[in-house]
């Protein structure tokens, strides 16, 4: 029911909390390209019928809620880390690090009172936060900042698509479907591979060992 995706920010919103971030990501488990984030601040009159998290929705839905979301929320921003801040922090930390991207630029602009966070992860914060498992599901702020991340980091894919059409990065958006991993078999790795990803490191591995 869409009433219950208001159950948190009503909480917050009774206890004086006014701006209240929702924050999301998407491309955890892709083997090319960033890890994005998003963090969406809406007001007590925002409605969307239909709105949950972003893998529950079709492209088509996706990218109409999208061009709602941004033209009537309150404020948001985009955090990403890239393939190389991934190979280096692992992507866990990488996702921590896109999500405090996101979070911080709201602040800046407006000054969070309260951040929602989807997942079970800890944050060195100075703001009061909740993390909320499957949040994207359950808080109308996280399911708003899935979608935000998930069609800004596909467009993403779909530019790359574009340069190099013969992986298939429109369709898979990078993660290692057959039709990927068959494609990367067959033309190698381009730049914005995770390096540390199997089988990307298997395929790196190989390679030097032929040297």
């Amino acid at each position: 029911m869409m009433e219950d995706l208001y159950k948190y920010e009503k909480e917050l919103w009774n206890k004086g909390y006014k701006y209240i971030g929702g924050v999301d990501e998407v491309g955890r488990g892709p083997l090319i390209g960033p890890v994005v984030t998003a963090c969406v601040v809406l007001d007590k009159d925002f409605k969307l019928e239909g709105l949950t998290d972003s893998k529950k929705l079709s492209e088509k839905k996706r990218e109409e809620y999208y061009e709602y979301i941004i033209n009537n929320c309150v404020c948001y921003a985009i955090g990403e880390c890239s393939p190389d801040e991934i190979d280096k922090y692992n992507i866990l930390e990488a996702t921590k690090i896109a999500m405090k991207k996101a979070i911080t630029s709201v602040n800046k602009k407006l000054g969070l009172d309260y951040i929602l966070i989807d997942g079970n992860m800890k944050f060195d914060l100075d703001k009061p936060y909740m993390s909320i498992v499957k949040g994207d599901s359950k808080s109308i702020s996280i399911a708003a900042a899935s979608v935000v991340a998930k069609v800004t980091r596909d467009r993403m894919l779909i530019e790359l698509d574009k340069k190099y059409p013969m992986y298939g990065y429109k369709d898979h958006k990078g993660y290692p479907t057959k039709k990927h991993l068959e494609a990367i078999e067959k033309y190698g790795l381009i730049d914005g591979y995770r390096k540390t990803f199997k089988p990307v490191s298997d395929i790196i591995e190989k390679s030097l060992d032929k040297k």
